[in-house]
């Protein structure tokens, strides 16, 4: 008598991807990407930023590995593959510390809804349209009434939140290259990718984290916010990704100013004014309206 052979982990994702809607991973998701960094906000002050952004990363690195086998995804892939793995990898680690740094001196609103002035500005380089111009217009000024006169001043904040915008893009476009084969072997290429971005943090935040490691409750939180930053957000990502396309994918995107708003307001008491809500609600509408190029998913 013989038995048919277990299906491979890819093959058991995809199976579960499947099995559960592809806006339900995404509004998941949705909330895990916000609500972790509004958790590591707080660690701010014991462990301090670029230790609670090694500890994202080391954590999300440590739950990947057992279950997607990094060296054997980067061992098996071609040079082209190996490419998009290390460009995956290096986007995660200057992407999440660079939030992280805009985080320390700027609202999250702010913060999450320059994320998509890049978006917006992509799609009006992929395809020019009247549609496209009023989209990034009206995303753009949502920020300036967010980015409010007082806020001018902090160029710093502002310059991370630019770059951390600007990579946001970047991982938009890779993660869905890294979906193309399905949401089982996008998971195995988000760990090899995490383990990358470990290695490019390792000399930036390791110092910080190291302080810390004899206060177990530190520890225990830095791991938290990884898992809830890192790990929950992305892996539904990818499960979404898989199953929408690029244009459906970004038009979902316009729910995530509103979710980081009260995600900001129910954690860390950033009540919006009526001036920030006008903001979002422009941003958010640039989004919606905005239509991406047609290429790749």
């Amino acid at each position: 008598m013989t038995h048919a052979d277990p299906a491979p982990p890819s093959s058991r994702l995809d199976a579960v991807t499947r099995s559960v809607p592809p806006h339900a991973w995404f509004a998941t998701s949705a909330v895990f990407h916000y609500l972790g960094p509004s958790f590591a906000v707080l660690l701010f002050p014991s462990v301090g930023v670029l230790g609670v952004a090694w500890f994202r990363i080391a954590s999300a690195a440590l739950v990947f590995a057992p279950l997607t086998r990094p060296w054997r995804t980067f061992r098996t892939a071609d040079s082209r593959m190996r490419l998009l793995l290390v460009g995956l990898g290096l986007c995660l680690a200057v992407m999440n510390t660079s939030f992280y740094l805009a985080l320390e001196r700027l609202p999250m609103s702010l913060v999450a809804a320059m994320e998509f002035v890049g978006t917006v500005g992509l799609a009006l380089y992929g395809m020019r349209t009247r549609r496209n111009v009023l989209a990034l217009a009206a995303t753009v000024a949502g920020v300036v009434l967010l980015i409010d006169v007082k806020l001018a001043g902090d160029l710093v904040g502002l310059a991370w939140s630019a770059l951390n915008a600007a990579l946001f893009v970047g991982y938009v476009v890779l993660g869905h290259r890294a979906a193309e084969s399905g949401a089982g072997a996008g998971i195995e290429r988000l760990g090899c990718a995490m383990a990358i971005a470990l290695v490019a943090l390792m000399p930036v935040g390791v110092v910080q984290a190291m302080a810390v490691l004899s206060e177990p409750m530190l520890v225990l939180a830095g791991f938290g916010v990884g898992v809830s930053s890192s790990v929950v957000p992305y892996v539904c990502d990818q499960f979404a990704m898989a199953r929408l396309p690029r244009a459906s994918f970004a038009l979902m995107l316009a729910l995530l100013p509103a979710v980081a708003t009260v995600v900001a307001a129910l954690v860390l008491a950033q009540i919006p004014s009526m001036r920030d809500l006008a903001g979002i609600a422009l941003v958010m509408a640039g989004v919606a309206v905005h239509r991406p190029a047609r290429t790749g998913g």
